[in-house]
């Protein structure tokens, strides 16, 4: 074993990927010479040249589009966003043309991309830069949402995704980039995939399943490991694929613990959990089910536990009120006088 941080698991998978199939190319904003916004693609221009490392202008629905017609054209497109949220200015891309060209084509036309980048809050990039995507983009029939926790995650799972024949969203979190965890060395090796929707358990426990994504599963380590001193047995599972989500797991995990808490960095209304929540009280296995409750970024004070119902403030300690986590972090405040007019 060895320790590799997420930025560094990254850059490996695409490496991997670009030297074995060169239809591979990745393009986006500050890529190539620059060794991309947060040094994910460090190395690959020099090592690959501009017509499979490409910088882009600051356009993000032409970039996008080129990205989607070499797809169609019969490439393996990775197009990076320098954060989520400018996805926004591309989702007629990824959505209209992406998602639903293999539907609308009989199933003859494929769409193979990948559309990858930092997602969700980060420490002071204000209300602009902070939404997480997860359930936005996992509304949308025809793609497949992915979010990584762990450099092993990471890897195997973008490996998969370049390789899947359906445009995948890959949900990265800027404050992983730079996170060491454990790899074995069979996860190191370049014949090493995680398959795209089956959730991992990451801990045992008879109690309570806390299942989450991203980052979150590291709160929930956390919390686990702190509820074990007071005899509370916590099971945490990590999603991996936020779209297929992987029911069956939580599900099975349900069965044994009968208590349900979701964790996640979106707003509370029509979230991740709001939708585990449903499945689950949806499925056969709810009898099994004594209580449920949600945690998203910020927490109710009965009933569930969500991120409040507000933008992110620029201001780091006032943000660290709304992010679980965080130290003071605060609890649910649905809504704000100037959220709306």
């Amino acid at each position: 074993c060895s320790a590799v941080t997420v930025r560094d698991a990254l850059n490996q998978a695409m490496d991997e990927e670009l030297e074995r199939d060169e239809r591979v190319f990745l393009l986006g904003e500050e890529v190539a010479q620059y060794d991309g916004a947060y040094k994910v693609s460090r190395g690959l221009w020099k090592k690959y040249g501009d017509k499979r490392i490409i910088d882009t202008p600051i356009s993000e629905m032409g970039f996008a589009g080129i990205a989607v017609g070499a797809a169609m054209a019969g490439l393996r497109p990775i197009c990076e966003f320098m954060t989520f949220n400018f996805s926004m200015q591309a989702i007629d891309q990824v959505i209209n043309s992406a998602a639903k060209t293999y539907y609308m084509s009989a199933g003859l036309q494929p769409v193979p991309i990948v559309f990858r980048g930092p997602n969700g809050a980060s420490a002071g990039v204000a209300a602009q830069h902070s939404q997480c995507f997860a359930a936005w983009y996992a509304h949308c029939p025809g793609l497949k949402v992915v979010s990584p926790w762990n450099s092993e995650d990471a890897r195997g799972l973008l490996k998969a995704a370049i390789r899947d024949d359906n445009p995948v969203v890959f949900l990265e979190n800027e404050l992983l980039y730079g996170v060491p965890f454990e790899m074995s060395d069979e996860s190191q090796s370049k014949d090493f995939t995680i398959p795209i929707g089956k959730a991992k358990v990451e801990r045992q426990g008879s109690h309570v399943t806390l299942v989450s994504h991203s980052r979150f599963v590291g709160h929930c380590l956390d919390a686990a490991a702190v509820l074990a001193k007071e005899g509370v047995d916590c099971e945490v599972i990590n999603l991996r694929t936020i779209r297929p989500m992987d029911v069956e797991c939580i599900e099975g995990s349900v069965m044994k613990t009968n208590h349900l808490v979701t964790v996640e960095g979106g707003w509370p209304q029509f979230g991740v959990g709001a939708e585990i929540c449903a499945r689950i009280m949806e499925g056969e296995k709810f009898t099994c089910l004594v209580s449920s409750q949600f945690i998203s970024q910020k927490p109710v004070q009965s009933g569930p536990v969500v991120h409040s119902d507000l933008c992110l403030p620029v201001v780091f300690f006032r943000s660290c009120l709304q992010l679980p986590g965080c130290p003071g972090y605060q609890g649910n405040g649905r809504g704000h006088p100037h959220a709306v007019r």
